[in-house]
């Protein structure tokens, strides 16, 4: 096992944890938990892997899962599926992009399948929080991605008044999904939903803008970016559901 200096912890990645999060338990910084651990790659966190922290004085690590502490299976599935949803909104989200852009014949079929990650996310919710509180963040979903349709396809045809309309009613949305993660989960911060959401919008514009630009190489490389940030919301929204339910992820 790693071994780390005096006067630090080690600490062991768990489901749902990104440096983010694991600074506000710790009552450190992103930029301090690297410096501590040379070489991490802070988009590539793994399960299970073991860093070195140096939290401040006043925060108490005791209740939090160190390095001698097991996963259980549910905990692993549970952060599994939720990075495979998340993973599939931006996958067939840029799917949906470039059909929507070179008018390809796939189009309705790969915009349907875009759609029915709203619905494997109320799967997810509606034992948790009940039918009617999952069926509004499908809805609320759904209307986020119907929005990014809208602005492809006004972006496509130069009517930047349109697009500008649709952009203001996309943020409009992330508010609204922000804000109701918070209502049902107290482990859910609406202004950190709100920040990861709108870091999505902006790069999914951007991504939209490559493609249609001929700028393929960037939008590639910024693909990789959008991916990252969507396992970031992915590991937020489990962490969240674990601590709120802990007697279901044991």
């Amino acid at each position: 096992m790693l071994q780390c200096p005096f006067e630090s912890i080690c600490y062991r990645i768990c489901p749902g944890d990104t440096l983010f999060i694991i600074a506000q338990k710790f009552n450190t910084t992103t930029d301090e938990i690297i410096v501590a651990n040379p070489g991490i790659d802070p988009s590539n966190l793994y399960i299970g892997q073991v860093i070195c922290l140096h939290p401040e004085s006043g925060n108490s690590p005791s209740s939090l899962p160190l390095a001698t502490d097991e996963l259980s299976k549910a905990q692993v599935e549970l952060s599994n599926y939720i990075r495979m949803l998340w993973e599939q909104h931006v996958t067939w989200t840029r799917l949906t992009i470039l059909s929507l852009a070179l008018g390809l014949p796939d189009v309705d079929l790969v915009t349907n399948r875009l759609l029915r990650n709203p619905k494997d996310f109320e799967a997810l919710l509606k034992p948790l929080y009940g039918e009617m509180a999952a069926s509004r963040f499908a809805d609320l979903f759904t209307s986020h991605l119907i929005i990014a349709a809208e602005l492809v396809k006004a972006a496509k045809a130069g009517d930047n008044r349109t697009a500008a309309d649709a952009e203001k009613k996309w943020y409009a949305n992330a508010d609204e999904i922000a804000a109701f993660l918070a209502s049902i989960n107290p482990y859910w911060s609406e202004e950190s939903w709100r920040t990861m959401l709108y870091e999505h919008l902006a790069s999914t514009k951007e991504e939209a803008v490559d493609f249609l630009t001929g700028k393929y190489a960037e939008g590639i490389t910024l693909f990789d970016q959008i991916e990252n940030q969507a396992l970031e919301m992915a590991d937020m929204m489990t962490n969240g559901i674990m601590n709120q339910f802990p007697d279901l992820f044991k």
